[in-house]
């Protein structure tokens, strides 16, 4: 079938939309446990990519799961595909010229590093949210860890399935002892040369 499979080109490349957009595009991986604040920094740090002009969209865990992920489960096989998928369509983007905002717990290395590869490095910045799991258990706005720690809840990472946290992130972030906006002016500090054309 594969053989069969052949991929047109179009006349508008990714350099034409990079310049279209006055900046580069970038997947800006966010990963952490549960209530790690990933997506809280996510939110914000997109409003101030927006307010300078950059062309954003943000990809969430919940939000994906809703949609083109909703038959997925949480048993690892099928978090490994959510992950494959998501990299996919973030990769989409990037060539569509966004710099994407992808908020995923993506507890295992080696799904991380797919993404990396299926993206390239050069478009690839992650961001690891270093939040300890007793402050994420504090925090817990969903009332997860409370269910997974009643058994309610299966596979929920930290609690009965485990976070590989990265070895050399590109970006680390404390979160216990910073502002929200000192987190996005790290992370802004960090990424800002990367989207300048």
């Amino acid at each position: 079938m594969k053989e069969n499979i052949i991929a047109h080109n179009f006349s508008i490349k990714k350099e034409d939309r990079l310049t279209l957009n006055n900046h580069n595009a970038l997947l800006i991986w966010f990963t952490g446990l549960s209530g790690s604040g990933k997506s809280t920094i996510a939110n914000a740090l997109e409003k101030h990519l927006y307010s300078k002009g950059i062309h954003t969209y943000s990809l969430d865990g919940d939000n994906v799961r809703q949609g083109i992920n909703s038959n997925l489960t949480f048993a690892p096989k099928d978090r490994s595909e959510n992950i494959r998928r998501i990299a996919e369509i973030g990769n989409l983007m990037v060539d569509a010229g966004l710099v994407v905002l992808a908020s995923f717990v993506s507890p295992y290395r080696e799904d991380r590093e797919k993404v990396k590869s299926i993206l390239g490095f050069d478009n690839f910045v992650e961001v690891f949210v270093n939040t300890p799991i007793e402050e994420c258990e504090r925090r817990d706005v969903k009332g997860l860890y409370a269910k997974a720690r009643k058994g309610e809840i299966t596979n929920f990472t930290g609690v009965n399935a485990p976070y590989e946290a990265p070895l050399n992130p590109d970006i680390e972030v404390f979160t216990t002892n910073n502002t929200i906006d000192a987190l996005v002016d790290i992370i802004y500090g960090k990424i800002k040369d990367k989207i300048k054309l």
